[in-house]
This record gives structure tokens, C-alpha cells and sequence, in this order.
């Protein structure tokens, strides 16, 4: 029985039995048999949820970028590590061989030392999906300093916030990138950050749209040149295993953005091993996701996991709708893609099209489907099921976060029987529990609750960046001894695992965490808004989309609302990006609240939801009378 791939449904539970029962010989055997290290562990793991404190693999000496590019230079030198295609389909794709990445990601790490970056330094990374943007994150790693790849949709003010929560001493960014039929000026926004920004030393600029961009004398370099002069030869540096390797910044749902640091030993292991697993990758296949490297998913399982693992990742520079609404389908006919992982907000868009699309291109490479973000609703899974799988590709629901570091809970292709929108059971070494609101274990089948984890895995996040008592208090302090997800559940009558959406005030949209909290604080910058609200409804392409209640100041009354609600969703943009703008906005007089002045979200979330016959007793509200005026004038 190998203990680092699962083939069938017998083997994943004597795997999944000695994960839980022996952690730390289960781990400490996956480990020793797949990766390379410069020294052995002294101790497995050591864990205190109470503090919280986890360490994997301590004592460990090791570069992960040996795990992913140096050790396949002799048996897959010549094979395609990262498969590049671009957002024009008249564009060739490239194909980047291990060699050549590990010679580019050398040249690039031997560019970040020359321009001052070593070990620690926090390196914020803001480029498209071009090429570039997989060798620096790699390059980072290379040398040690902590990548903080900050996805190239959201605003300047974004960038800014997360530029100086971690106190980057660099930026690298492109002179604009391609999206569909727009060209974005992503060097504006970098300078337009920049200026509430004291940290910065260095902004590399890559070359990709060429265009002519203001560059700021010895602080603005263009990339190639500085790549060109470099030596192909980089040592790699000795890491310890608890070393940062990254900073990743999430949504919270409240005030700023969470800085969720993950480290490097055990994030390499777990996220090769659930590579491996949940898609089961053989040593030909042809393996895309189509997420961005600024979100987690494109960290974990279009770099590091598939590199850890030898294989082929494709990289997609370009949107499902451009040209047409068949370029998915393209992309897999034309590069023969065996796996295929992507959001449910895509799924749905892309049902809504027509068979048409679909149906004139050649999808028989398929083995393995994914899903990533959200929990897939029925509809959707059934269109992914019969008209991309065609039936024969089981669909592997993943449900993880950005703190988890990989996936937790996904099916095991061709081994866990599916079911539609249920993520099914645990991988090895994850143990959920689900708790009820007193803070009880609810046990037993055929129950639901609020999903925590009782033990650790290796790719927890340890901390967030800067606010270790945010960290405990944000995940450890609503059920002591368990780390708690912020989502709901229900276990089926076969013990399955449904994720039923957050319980916090983070709403999903498109597979994007968006906390309301900012983009609350975003609207009430509005000269004549007074308060808002935001509460997410159900919507059959984003899955959720965003409802807004504003109360606007006497100035406001006699303006055109039509006119405010642009000027509103321009300033959401502007403050965080275009993901999070509003689908509706509602001006009320008042807003529900108790009578300690808390907002009655709940109440909100109903009369967006067109549910008004559920509202409970209001009689016990501050205002009750606002309730009637707002399902009144609902939108």
C-alpha cells in the first residue's frame, strides 16, 4: 500500500485510519519517501491550540524549489513544467521546460539579490497570468524572501493596504496586462499605490502589453535587462521547515485584510500529497487550473503542488468569454487537458451559453474534474457531469480556504463515489467535527452544524502577519482545541460532508471571500452616505452577489439614485476592486437593530432573499417600523 497514492475506496480508509490514529507516523513516512531534504526532522510535530501554536517537521533543513525544479532535472529536464497560454488565442502558447524554469527562476533570484532582497525581505508580487509571475514567486523562494502575490484585479488601495501591512521592500509588476478584450494599466495602479507606500525600494517591471509607462528614476527597473546580464546558477538557500514561505492576504470580515502566513515544510508535503490525490496526476497528463496565482488555489495547485510533483501546469492568461464563450473547451482540445479544475461561478456562466460551445470541440482527454471556491450547486454539477465529462469523469468537489493551505475535504477520484454538491469525506490526516452553538460536538449522521478541525494538518496558516492575537481570536476562540472554519456543514446519513456557506459576515461571490466589513467602510467614505449594510442574495451565475442598504445624509435625498449608486460602486472599485461591487443598492431611512445598536444582518439577508415570511419577532427591535418600509421598497 503506498501511503502516497490512494486507488480505491479500501485503501483511503486503512490510509485515512492510520493518518488519524498515528499522525505523526503518517506524515513523517509521506514525507521521508517524496521530497528532498538538506537535514531530517527533529520531532514530527508539536501543537498547542490554545496559544495557538504548530510546527511540522522541525528542526528540518530544506529549499522547496529543490523539491519542485532541482530534482527533476535529470529524469524530466526536457519535459513541460508550466504550459503558457495566452489571453490571445493567436498567440502561441510556450512551453517551459524544468530545465529552462529552473534556469529562468536561478536568473531571476539572482536579479532580487542583486537589487538588495535576501532572506525574509517581503517581496509583493502584482503581475497577470503571464509566465513571469510563476518564476518570481518561485524566485523568492529560491532565495528565501517571503513572496506576497496580491491578485492584479484589485484597486490601488488594495495594493497599498497589503504593500504596507507586511512591509514590502519590492514590488514586481508589468507594464499592463491583457483580460478578455481590455488592456489594464497595471503600472498606474502600482504608482498610484506607491504613493501611500514608504517601504518600497525597487519596482521591476516585466514587459507584456508594450507600452510606454512612466518609470521613477532609481526606484523603476525594467525586468529583462536585469534578467539578461544574470548568471543561470543560483544556490538555492538552506530553509528551516517553520520558516515563512509566503504571505497571503484574505478577506476578513472585519476592518483589514488578514496577512495568513504559511511556511515551508509542511506546505510543500501536504499540498504535493493532496495533488497527487485529489487529481490524481499521472506522469504524461496535461493538468489545468484555471484560478490566478493571486489566490490560493494558483499557489497551491498550479505551482507548487504540481511542480513538487513533476507535472505539466497550464497557465491561462485569458477569461472563459474571450473570444468566445467555447475558449475553455478550446484550451482543452488543443492541449489535450486531462485534468481540469475551475470555479462553479465559471460552471454556470458557462452553462448559460448553449450546448454550441461546447459541443464543436473535442473533449475526450478529460479524466478528472474539479471545483474550487464555493460548493457547487445541483444544476451546475449535472451540466459539468454530462456535457464536459460526458458522464465518464468524476467531479472532485474541493472544499478548502486560504488558511487551510490545500484541500481538506474532496472525493478521491475513481475510489470515493460522488455525490452531487457534497465534498464528501476527510483527506487523510483531517479530522472535522461539526459543533453546535453551544460549543458541544454534535455527533452521530444526518446532522449539521459548524465545521472545525480538531487536529492539525501540515499546510495550516501559523499566524497572521503582524497579529498573532487576531490569528487566535479570528480561528481558536469560538471552540477551544479546534481550529473553526467560519462554515457551516451537515454530515449525510454515508458520513459525507455538504459545506452550507459562512456563518460570519464574509460573503462568497464568485468564489472570491469578500468581508462586508470593508467594503461597508468603502460606501460610508461617500460624502452623503450616513450608514450601509451589505448582505449577499442568491445569484444563478456569481452564486451569491451583493445587496447594499444605504442611508443617505440629507444631502443626498434630492440626488439622483441612479447617479449614487454608480458613484458608490466607483468607490467600492476604487477601495478594494470591480469584484466587489454591488448588484443592488437600496436607499432606506434606517436600518433593523437591536437595542445595543447591532445591525440585524439577519433580517437584511431575508428581504434580499425575497423571504419575508421568516423575519422572527422584530417586535424586540430598536425600530421595528423600518423592517416594513424596507420590504416595501425592496429592489
Amino acid at each position: 500500500m503506498s501511503t502516497f497514492q490512494i486507488k480505491n475506496l479500501e485503501e483511503y480508509f486503512q490510509v485515512y485510519r492510520k493518518s488519524v490514529e498515528t499522525p505523526e507516523l503518517f506524515w513523517a513516512e509521506v514525507a521521508e519517501e517524496h521530497f528532498l531534504w538538506r537535514k531530517r526532522w527533529d520531532k514530527v510535530l508539536s501543537w498547542d491550540f490554545s496559544k495557538p501554536e504548530v510546527k511540522w517537521f522541525e528542526g528540518a533543513k530544506l529549499n522547496i524549489t529543490e523539491n519542485c525544479l532541482d530534482r527533476h532535472l535529470l529524469n524530466r529536464g526536457d519535459k513541460t513544467a508550466i504550459l503558457f497560454e495566452p489571453n490571445d488565442p493567436n498567440e502561441p502558447a510556450q512551453h517551459i521546460s524544468y530545465r529552462e524554469l529552473y534556469e529562468r527562476v536561478n536568473k531571476f533570484a539572482n536579479v532580487l539579490k542583486a537589487q538588495g532582497i535576501g532572506k525574509g525581505d517581503r517581496v509583493c508580487i502584482y503581475l497577470p497570468m503571464i509566465p513571469e509571475l510563476a518564476v518570481s514567486v518561485l524566485a523568492c523562494a529560491r532565495i528565501g524572501a517571503i513572496h506576497s502575490v496580491v491578485f492584479a484585479g484589485f484597486s490601488s488601495t488594495a495594493l497599498a493596504t497589503r504593500i504596507n501591512d507586511s512591509d514590502c521592500k519590492m514590488v514586481i509588476t508589468s507594464d499592463g496586462s491583457y483580460r478578455g478584450g481590455k488592456v489594464i494599466d497595471l503600472k498606474k495602479i502600482v504608482d498610484d499605490a506607491l504613493e501611500e507606500c514608504s517601504t518600497v525600494e525597487t519596482v521591476l517591471v516585466a514587459k507584456r502589453i508594450q507600452a510606454e509607462v512612466p518609470m521613477k528614476e532609481g526606484r523603476d527597473k525594467w525586468l529583462q535587462p536585469l534578467l539578461d546580464e544574470a548568471s543561470s546558477e543560483c544556490a538555492a538557500e538552506v530553509m528551516d521547515a517553520e520558516d515563512p514561505l509566503f504571505i497571503l492576504y484574505t478577506s476578513g470580515s472585519t476592518g483589514r485584510p488578514k496577512g495568513m502566513v504559511h511556511t515551508t515544510a509542511g506546505y510543500m508535503v501536504y499540498t504535493a500529497y493532496t495533488f497527487k490525490n485529489v487529481f490524481q496526476y499521472e506522469e504524461d497528463d496535461i493538468y489545468w487550473c484555471t484560478a490566478d496565482i493571486g489566490w490560493i488555489t494558483g499557489h497551491s495547485y498550479i505551482v507548487y503542488g504540481p511542480l513538487a510533483n513533476g507535472a505539466t501546469t497550464l497557465m491561462f492568461e485569458g477569461v472563459p468569454s474571450y473570444p468566445d464563450w467555447g475558449r475553455f473547451w478550446q484550451v482543452v482540445e488543443k492541449h489535450k487537458v486531462t485534468q481540469f479544475y475551475t470555479a462553479p461561478t465559471a460552471i454556470r456562466a458557462l452553462a448559460r451559453q448553449g450546448l454550441e460551445y461546447v459541443e464543436k470541440y473535442d473533449l475526450s482527454s478529460l479524466k478528472i474534474l474539479g471545483t474550487v471556491g464555493e460548493p457547487i450547486n445541483d444544476e451546475a454539477w449535472h451540466w459539468y457531469n454530462n456535457h464536459i465529462g460526458k458522464g465518464r469523469c468524476p467531479i472532485v468537489d474541493t472544499w478548502w480556504q486560504t488558511e487551510t493551505g490545500g484541500i481538506l475535504i474532496s472525493p478521491i477520484p475513481f475510489s470515493t463515489p460522488t455525490k452531487p454538491t457534497f465534498a464528501t469525506l476527510p483527506l487523510p490526516g483531517i479530522q472535522p467535527v461539526l459543533m453546535d452553538t453551544d460549543g458541544k460536538e454534535v455527533q452521530g449522521r444526518s446532522v449539521s452544524g459548524r465545521l472545525a478541525i480538531k487536529f492539525p494538518w501540515p499546510s495550516m496558516a501559523r499566524t497572521i502577519w503582524g497579529d498573532h492575537e487576531r490569528y487566535r481570536e479570528t480561528y481558536f476562540s469560538a471552540f477551544p482545541g479546534k481550529y473553526f472554519t467560519g462554515d457551516g456543514a451537515l454530515r449525510d446519513a454515508e458520513g459525507y460532508y455538504r459545506i452550507t456557506g459562512r456563518v460570519d459576515d464574509v460573503i462568497i461571490v464568485s468564489g472570491h471571500n469578500l468581508g462586508t466589513a470593508p467594503i461597508e467602510a468603502a460606501i460610508n467614505e461617500h460624502p452623503v452616505v450616513a450608514e450601509s449594510a451589505i448582505v449577499g442574495f442568491p445569484h444563478e451565475i456569481k452564486g451569491n452577489a451583493l445587496y447594499g442598504y444605504v442611508i443617505l445624509k440629507p444631502a443626498g435625498e434630492a440626488l439622483d439614485p441612479d447617479a449614487l449608486r454608480k458613484e458608490i460602486n466607483a468607490l467600492i472599485a476604487g477601495q478594494i476592486g470591480p469584484i466587489a461591487k454591488l448588484d443592488k443598492i437600496q436607499f432606506v431611512s434606517g436600518l433593523p437593530k437591536t437595542r445595543s445598536g447591532k445591525i440585524m444582518r439577519r433580517i437584511l439577508r431575508k428581504i434580499a432573499n425575497n423571504d419575508f415570511e421568516n423575519l422572527g419577532d422584530i417586535s424586540t427591535l430598536l425600530n421595528p417600523e423600518v423592517v416594513e418600509e424596507i420590504i416595501k421598497n425592496r429592489l
